[in-house]
């Protein structure tokens, strides 16, 4: 008799949004995430209202890892951080765009 183990970690959701009408204040920001076993710590560069670099300070994951560089990227280029996810680290590509997002959160000017 063999058993079949289904996962009942939640994927996590996207809440990234494009950067089109917000005012963004220059400097560097802490963003984190957690979803499930991944979890993610971030500080973005802002510069000039634009989102300039994404460093990741910690990333718990296992096979996850390989969506840093590409969703990286990706935010960069479309400056926005809902990007699409990494074939087979979703969960992890979806807990990095959040982290950035909530480091984008702080930067807007009220």
């Amino acid at each position: 008799m063999s058993a079949i183990l289904l996962s009942t970690c939640k994927m996590a959701q996207v809440i990234g949004k494009p950067l089109n009408n917000m005012q963004l204040v220059d400097g560097v920001y802490d963003g984190n995430y957690k979803s499930g076993p991944n979890k993610v710590e971030v500080k973005v560069t802002i510069k000039n209202n634009k989102i300039e670099n994404i460093e990741i300070v910690k990333h718990t994951a296992g096979k996850g890892k390989k969506a840093e560089m590409p969703v990286i990227s990706s935010i960069i280029e479309k400056q926005s951080a809902k990007v699409d996810a990494v074939t087979g680290a979703t969960n992890s590509s979806r807990v990095i765009m959040n982290a950035v997002q909530k480091a984008i959160e702080k930067a807007c000017k009220n």
